[in-house]
């Protein structure tokens, strides 16, 4: 590849990164030595460009890819996805303003113009600077899909990369270390990468104080949904909900009103990937479950001013309404108290069991937070991890006969009424469509990798559907069944079963709390 043309790609680069406030004019000068000297260029620059000589991208991964292929060709790197990864993070690096900038810049922006406004431009920052890779989100499949309790949202997640076999090896040689100490750190802000942990030097958070302490705004960059942000505490501590948790979730919402927020369960199976470093979720997104009608209510005499219902959901959801955060968040803290020490052997929810001669708690909570015209609105969602012979990969949890689907931890996300499936499953998916369409025969199907587990369930469909279906047909009628499918994974997952000995469960834990029904 001429090094003119890369000269050039570089000038187009530097005025993507000028039209997108990554650069100021004089940063230009600064930010194409740093570019140079990372590919290794000798050679002058090509002319300055402008906006006026050229269409400017939205996004900057074609130029990006330009120069990646070029650092291949020169041996700079392997043609490889995380290499290439590694290196052009670096390259937006030397584009990306300072973390004291970025904070600035959102507080100085929420005080003028409004908060909603400073979320709107730190995310579209986000994508700006390559954090969120817009090219590969694009990617990811998603549809809707109605239930017996409303719609359900399913995505297949594609966005993030799959190493290769080599790309593993190559990493398990890398020294290992625990810098930072996982991927939420504040030391992931600026970090070169490594092959087994992601660049970062395009990344920015923005400082909140939420209950006097130091926690972090940034987006997820794989955006499982609208403005999907990520909240930190600044030190690497594990997660715990506690009566602290629903104070900081309301100190969030506080300030940022327009996106909701939620925690994952603290323990394993029913928590998220992550439950070393105390963190929320949160965005610009109304989830099938907040759309969820109250299907019975209830009140607390020692908190009048506070309406409790149950959510007509798959799942087992509090929820509480009130417009003073103090009620709110001592009556939380009440059922969550209850919750953790409750058991009903009936219904195979144990609070604690012995394991190793030493107790093993099993119950907790998944907690969201919204507030909507000065009311807050806070979704208790009931917990348990316990496994037994007869479910050894959880009670609560989704069971054998639906892992083809979904086998992974149910986190805040899919308790929302949201499934992330992995990105196997658009090909399986694809496959059984085919065959419902009478293109693959089920010898062929049969054939297929990964196909052998999905066998059971196809054969339910042709019962059900017929292998004549036009192709959109077949496609639907897949999205549709996943979305059944989820609908049973969440049910599952529910500690209260929706018939009438799951009702009478939830009330006699209820009544437990002295929470009592409502005439409302």
């Amino acid at each position: 590849m001429e090094i003119e043309k890369i000269n050039q790609i570089i000038e187009k680069l530097l005025v993507y990164g000028e039209t997108k406030a990554l650069l100021g004019d004089w940063d230009k000068v600064a930010a194409r030595n740093q570019i140079r000297d990372i590919l290794d260029i000798k050679a002058s620059p090509a002319r300055k460009l402008t906006a006026d000589d050229f269409e400017v991208p939205s996004e900057p991964q074609a130029l990006l890819d330009q120069l990646l292929d070029f650092a291949v060709e020169k041996g700079l790197i392997n043609d490889r996805v995380t290499e290439r990864d590694l290196l052009d993070t670096e390259i937006m690096g030397a584009m990306t303003p300072r973390q004291s900038e970025i904070g600035s810049r959102f507080y100085r922006t929420a005080d003028i113009e409004g908060i909603k406004r400073a979320t709107d431009e730190y995310y579209n920052f986000a994508k700006a600077s390559n954090y969120i890779r817009q090219t590969r989100v694009a990617r990811d499949l998603n549809w809707k899909a109605e239930s017996d309790y409303g719609q359900i949202e399913i995505t297949i997640n594609l966005s993030k990369p799959e190493k290769d076999p080599d790309e593993i090896a190559k990493a398990k040689e890398e020294p290992q270390s625990n810098y930072p100490k996982c991927y939420l750190c504040l030391e992931n802000v600026g970090f070169t990468g490594t092959l087994s942990h992601p660049a970062r030097q395009n990344h920015r958070v923005v400082p909140l104080k939420l209950q006097n302490e130091d926690w972090f705004l940034q987006y997820s960059p794989y955006v499982y949904y609208n403005e999907h942000c990520i909240v930190f505490h600044k030190e690497h501590i594990p997660m715990q909900i506690d009566k602290n948790t629903f104070a900081v979730l309301l100190d969030f919402i506080d300030q940022i009103p327009h996106y909701f927020i939620g925690s994952n369960a603290d323990l394993p199976l029913v928590g998220g990937s992550i439950l070393n470093h105390d963190h929320y979720q949160g965005g610009r997104h109304i989830f099938p479950m907040e759309e969820a009608e109250a299907e019975a209510f209830y009140q607390h005499p020692a908190f009048p001013e506070v309406e409790i219902s149950r959510v007509k959901w798959p799942m087992s959801v509090i929820r509480l309404r009130a417009e003073v955060r103090e009620d709110i968040i001592n009556l939380a803290a009440k059922i969550l108290e209850n919750w953790r020490q409750y058991s009903d052997p009936d219904l195979d929810i144990l609070a604690f069991s012995q394991v190793d001669g030493k107790q093993k708690a099993h119950n907790t909570i998944t907690p969201i937070a919204r507030k909507k015209n000065d009311v807050y609105e806070l979704d208790l969602v009931l917990r348990n991890n316990r496994k037994s012979q007869e479910y050894p990969a959880g009670i609560f949890h989704p069971h054998a006969d639906l892992h083809h689907i979904k086998q992974e931890n149910i986190g805040l996300i899919e308790v929302m009424g949201r499934a992330i499936l992995p990105g196997r499953l658009k090909k399986e998916l694809n496959l059984i469509s085919s065959y419902l369409g009478g293109v693959l025969k089920l010898e062929e199907l049969e054939q297929k990798e990964g196909l052998k587990k999905h066998l059971d369930w196809v054969a339910e469909l042709k019962n059900e559907y017929g292998i004549n279906l036009s192709e959109e047909e077949a496609e639907r009628i897949v999205e549709v069944e996943v979305a059944a499918k989820f609908s049973r994974v969440l049910e599952d997952a529910g500690v209260y079963k929706n018939n009438s000995i799951g009702y009478k469960g939830f009330e006699r834990f209820l009544e437990s709390v002295g929470i009592e029904t409502s005439e409302l």
